[in-house]
C-alpha cells in the first residue's frame, strides 16, 4: 500500500496530551497489523533538545542512534514498541539550517529563498523520509505547540500542502481542551470552536476532533462541537483523564476511532489485538504488592524531567505485579543530614543529571542504601555517585570526587577521559546513543540481563560526559566494589570504560553508566528496572507487616 499520513494538531492550550493521543492511535494501527512510525515536529529554533532546561521542557530523550530529542519521541517508542531515529524529530532549527546550507552551496540556483516553497518543501521531504526509513505504511505526524502560534505556521502550511500531494492518503486530527466551568456546571465548547476556526483559517479542515477533558463529555457537547466545526458527530472523540495513560488506546478504540481511520483512509476493517495492553492495565489496577521507591534527584519538582524513568519503573511494576509508588526527594534537602525520608522506602533510585547541585545529598542516599541494605539502583550520574561514596568510605580515598564537581580533588574517581580533555567544545565529548556493554559472568548484572544478553553483550543508550576513572579500578575492587560491566573499545574512545558496578554483600545494589530506561517497553521492561523492583518487593515483604502488602 502507498504510505498514508495522519496529522495531529493541538488547540486552546499546550501540553494537552497530543503525544499520548498520537501514540494511542499508533497502538491501534499496530494492533491491526500496520507498519507505523511517528514524527514529532517541534517549532522551536533549537536544532535539538540537548541544551534545553529540563524544568522548562522535560527530559531529553535519546534515540539509539544518538539523537537528543523531545520527550514525545520516548512516548512513541514506549507505546509503539519500536526504536525511532533522529529522522523522527523535526525542528525549526534543523529545517532552516538545512535550507540555509543549501542556499550557500548554490543548490537553489540563485532563487529568492522563501518560506514557501523552500522551507515547506524541506518539511515535507523530511516527513516522507522518516516514513521511508522506517518502511512505514502509516506515518503519524504530531505538530507541537498550539494552532495560532506564529512558530508553527510554516509546518501547518506544509501539512496543508500534503493533502494535495497525497489526496485520500491524508487525515487531519485536531486535539483541543474542553474546559469544565464549575459555576455553570457545563463544558464550554467555545474555545474548541475558535481553535478549529483558526486551523481552518490556515487552510486545514480537521477530519476528526479529539476532546481532552477531565471526565467523559456528554453527547450534547459533542454534537454542538460537530455542528460548529463542520465535523460529523461520530468523528468527535473524547480522551478524558484516565487512571493510567496505557488505558487511553482502549478508551479511544471503544469510541470508534479505529473504524474512523479505516473509513477515512480506505483501509481494510480489522479487529485490533489488544489483549496484552488490557492485561497490563488490569495489573496496574489490581496489583498483588506495592512498593515505595524514593527518587533522589535534582529536578523532582518537574517529574517530566524523569518521564522515561517513571515509565520504566511502571513497566517493571507490571512485570512484578506490583504497584510502584514514587517518593520524590530533593537531593539538596538531604545535605543537612536528615535522612528520615529514606526510612520508609523499599528502594532508592538516584537518576542521571548534570551539575553539582544536590550531589552530596545523592552521596548520602547511596551510603544509606549501602549500609542499611536497601535495594539501590544508580543511573548514569547515580552510578558515579555510588562510586564516589564507596571510594570515600570503603576504599579509604578521603575526598574522592568527580572533577566535574571538584577539579582539585585528590582522588578523581570520576573524570573526563584523555581524548575528551583534548576537545575544546564539551558538546562534542558526550557519549550518546547505543554503546555496547560486556557483562562479566557470575555477577548480579549477568543474572539481571540473563537471556537478553547475546554472549554476554548488551547495548544500552547513553547520555553523559564523565566516566569512572579506570586508574582507580584496582583500588575500588580491592575494597570490595565489583565492576560487572565494561565497554569494549569503540569509535576511537579507548577500551575498558566502566559500565556497571555492584556489591555482592547486598540484596540489590547496582549502578549502570547507561540510561536503560530509554529502551524500556510496556511488554519488554528494562532488565535493571525489572530486577530492582523485584528486589524492592522482596524487601517490602521482609520489612513491612503482611497486612500491608495489599494496602
Amino acid at each position: 500500500m502507498e504510505t498514508c499520513y495522519i496529522f495531529i494538531t493541538g488547540g486552546v492550550v499546550s501540553s494537552l496530551g497530543k503525544g499520548i493521543a498520537t501514540s494511542s492511535i499508533g497502538v491501534l494501527l499496530r494492533a491491526r497489523g500496520y507498519r507505523v512510525t511517528a514524527v514529532k515536529i517541534d517549532p522551536y529554533i533549537n536544532v535539538d533538545a540537548g541544551t534545553m532546561r529540563p524544568y522548562e521542557h522535560g527530559e531529553v530523550f535519546v534515540t539509539a542512534d544518538g539523537a537528543e530529542t523531545d520527550l514525545d519521541i520516548g512516548t512513541y517508542e514506549r507505546f509503539l514498541g519500536i526504536d525511532l531515529t533522529r529522522a523522527n524529530n523535526l525542528t525549526t532549527g534543523q529545517v532552516y539550517q538545512t535550507v540555509i546550507d543549501k542556499e550557500r552551496r548554490g543548490e537553489y540556483l540563485s532563487q529568492t529563498v522563501q518560506v514557501i516553497p523552500h522551507v515547506t518543501d524541506e518539511v515535507k521531504r523530511r516527513i516522507r523520509e522518516a516514513g521511508q526509513l522506517a518502511n512505514a505504511e502509516i506515518v503519524l505526524v504530531e505538530v507541537g505547540g498550539t494552532v495560532g502560534d506564529i512558530e508553527s505556521l510554516p509546518f501547518l502550511e506544509a501539512i496543508r500542502q500534503m493533502r494535495f500531494d497525497c489526496r485520500d492518503r491524508t487525515l487531519y486530527l485536531h486535539v483541543t481542551l474542553l474546559p469544565y466551568l464549575g459555576t455553570s456546571e457545563e463544558y464550554k465548547t467555545k474555545p474548541t470552536q475558535h481553535s478549529v476556526a483558526t486551523l481552518r483559517g490556515v487552510g486545514i479542515q480537521p477530519d476528526g476532533i479529539i476532546l481532552r477533558s477531565k471526565s467523559p463529555v456528554p453527547d450534547e457537547a459533542r454534537h454542538k462541537i460537530a455542528l460548529f466545526t463542520n465535523v460529523e458527530a461520530r468523528d468527535v472523540f473524547n480522551s478524558y483523564d484516565a487512571d493510567y495513560v496505557y488505558a487511553v488506546p482502549e478508551i479511544l478504540e471503544q469510541q470508534g476511532i479505529g473504524r474512523f481511520i479505516e473509513r477515512r483512509l480506505q483501509l481494510e476493517k480489522v479487529t485490533p489485538e489488544l489483549r496484552g495492553w488490557q492485561e497490563a492495565v488490569r495489573t496496574l489496577r489490581e496489583p498483588d504488592d506495592r512498593v515505595v521507591i524514593g527518587i533522589v534527584g535534582k529536578y523532582v519538582a518537574m517529574p517530566d524531567a524523569y518521564l522515561s524513568l517513571i515509565e520504566a519503573l511502571r513497566h517493571a511494576g507490571i512485570a512484578n505485579r506490583a504497584e510502584v509508588r514514587l517518593e520524590w526527594i530533593n537531593a539538596e534537602a538531604l545535605v543537612a543530614g536528615d535522612l528520615t525520608r529514606l526510612h520508609t522506602l523499599d528502594g532508592i533510585l538516584v537518576p542521571g543529571g548534570f551539575g553539582i547541585r544536590g550531589i552530596e545529598g545523592k552521596v548520602l542516599a547511596a551510603r544509606y542504601a549501602r549500609e542499611q541494605q536497601v535495594p539501590f539502583l544508580g543511573i548514569c550520574l547515580g552510578m558515579q555517585v555510588a562510586v564516589i561514596e564507596y571510594a570515600r568510605h570503603q576504599a579509604g580515598l578521603e575526598g574522592a570526587n568527580s572533577t566535574e564537581f571538584d577539579p582539585y580533588t585528590p582522588y578523581p574517581v570520576i573524570d573526563l577521559m584523555p581524548e575528551q580533555l583534548d576537545t575544546a567544545d564539551l558538546g562534542g565529548t558526550m557519549r550518546l546513543g547505543n554503546w555496547p556493554m560486556q557483562i562479566n559472568p557470575n555477577t548480579i548484572l549477568a543474572k539481571v540481563y540473563g537471556p537478553a544478553a547475546n554472549q554476554g553483550l548488551v547495548y544500552e543508550r547513553h547520555r553523559h560526559r564523565y566516566e569512572v576513572n579506570p586508574a582507580f579500578a584496582d583500588a575500588l575492587q580491592v575494597a570490595g566494589l565489583i565492576i560487572s560491566g565494561t565497554t569494549p573499545g569503540m569509535r576511537g574512545r579507548g577500551a575498558g570504560l566502566i559500565e556497571a558496578i555492584e556489591l555482592s554483600d547486598h540484596p540489590f545494589f547496582l549502578g549502570v553508566q547507561s540510561h536503560p530506561e530509554f529502551a524500556s517497553r510496556l511488554m519488554r521492561p528494562s532488565p535493571p528496572f525489572r530486577s530492582f523492583i523485584e528486589a524492592a518487593v522482596a524487601y517490602h515483604r521482609q520489612h513491612q507487616p503482611a497486612a500491608d502488602l495489599r494496602a
